[in-house]
């Protein structure tokens, strides 16, 4: 076995004691493998390692070892690999249809991190053509322009779209988009080389009905206590079984389905259809990063697709690695983006009469309620400080909710009240 990575690339070394190496894990023999000890490159100055183990195509769970002087103990590995579950996909192989598909990176003056991104979605692996769709979302500079012409591959494409908005960037790549199957990812990831087969395959294991395909979004770096402090509140990389969200069946164990839309995945990492896209009327303009909510233009995405009789699969061999915020600055942004675009999607909603009376005709049949995810919501972390996240987690969770109370206004006022 040997260990590959960092996922990220590591141009310093980490100033935060509880920083883990991010990486993933081949369980294939080497021939060159020792006995005591197994390499961890790049790993000066860390102190432990979160490892990705696989068995094929599936993701079979996450592993956390000790680590010295850029080495693990082989019997610890071992010992922590045994711990894992067995799994076991039976979907078939032939089943898998491989299209041609678009990919659609936003981005809006990162060139570092688009960079990054770039790089992996070029070293994707995938029968079919893949384009990619960078879309410069009211830029300030030309340095977007400037990195996808230094690329000089014909794959990547960039197209303008002058008007801020995560969901008008959206709309505008799906128009340039050349292909039926597209794909969103964000430009703060890396994609696995195998993240287009992934969508694919989650497109088969829905069949026809398959309207959404979202993955798996494992945390890619844990460099400071807010990359840790997000790292345990957002669960992106906790679910690694498929599953099929239908409106015709709702799962016993998502108690508010179809309104419980964390559980549907997130927008770094999902793929759709353009005629989806045209039947459900794109994402909402009023919704998303750069507009005044600030966020719910997945959310809503995906539950429009549910509500309106699509299914949308989880696929987590579909797999994005997520950069964190790194500084607390940051990560109260987020969580003000978080909760206002809670809010707003549910303003929205309430604003959407069908698709709200399609979601509440599913909740009312149910015959009992829980209210663990309300509870969850209201304190996703528990009350304590933990040693991997030393961050006042009552005040970034307290900075959520307060910024539910803007979410209507955020989102009303400018679509009804603004030229």
């Amino acid at each position: 076995m040997h260990i590959i990575g960092p996922v990220f690339p590591v141009d310093r070394l980490p100033s935060w004691a509880g920083a883990t190496w991010i990486g993933e894990i081949t369980t294939e023999p080497s021939a060159h493998e020792e006995l005591d000890a197994i390499a961890v490159p790049g790993a000066e100055g860390y102190e432990r390692a979160r490892l990705l183990v696989r068995k094929g195509h599936n993701v079979v769970g996450f592993v956390t070892i000790d680590i010295a002087e850029g080495r693990a103990d082989h019997a610890e590995v071992q010992a922590a690999l045994r711990k894992l579950p067995d799994v076991h996909d039976c979907l078939a192989e032939a089943s898998i249809e491989r299209k041609p598909f678009s990919v659609i990176v936003c981005t809006r003056d990162r060139p570092d991190d688009l960079r990054t991104a770039l790089n992996s979605l070029l070293q994707l692996k995938y029968a079919a053509h893949v384009q990619i769709v960078v879309v410069d979302n009211a830029p300030a500079t030309n340095t977007t322009q400037d990195l996808v012409a230094g690329l000089g591959d014909d794959r990547v494409v960039v197209v303008t779209e002058p008007k801020p908005g995560l969901s008008n960037a959206r709309n505008t790549g799906v128009r340039a988009a050349r292909n039926e199957w597209i794909a969103f990812t964000d430009d703060d990831v890396v994609v696995d080389p195998d993240w287009l087969e992934g969508l694919a395959r989650g497109f088969a294991r829905g069949g026809n009905s398959t309207w959404c395909v979202s993955g798996l979004v494992p945390t890619g770096e844990l460099r400071s206590p807010s990359q840790a402090w997000f790292d345990q509140r957002i669960g992106w990389s906790s679910a690694l079984l498929p599953r099929i969200f239908d409106l015709k069946s709702p799962p016993a164990d998502v108690p508010y389905f179809p309104f419980q839309v964390g559980r549907y995945g997130t927008g770094a990492n999902f793929a759709t259809k353009r005629s989806v896209v045209d039947s459900v009327g794109g994402f909402d303009a009023h919704l998303g990063a750069g507009t005044a909510s600030k966020g719910g233009e997945d959310i809503d995405f995906f539950y429009r697709v549910i509500a309106r009789g699509g299914h949308l699969v989880y696929e987590p061999s579909a797999l994005v690695w997520h950069r964190h915020r790194e500084s607390v600055e940051a990560l109260k942004s987020q969580a003000v983006g978080y909760g206002r675009g809670l809010a707003a999607w549910g303003t929205k909603l309430l604003l959407s009469p069908g698709d709200l009376g399609r979601g509440l005709r599913v909740l009312l049949r149910r015959e009992s309620w829980s209210l663990a995810p309300l509870r969850d919501y209201r304190n996703p972390m528990g009350s304590t400080t933990t040693k991997e996240a030393p961050i006042e987690v009552a005040d970034i969770t307290s900075i959520e909710h307060r910024a539910l109370l803007s979410g209507p206004w955020a989102y009303v006022g400018p679509r009804f009240f603004r030229r």
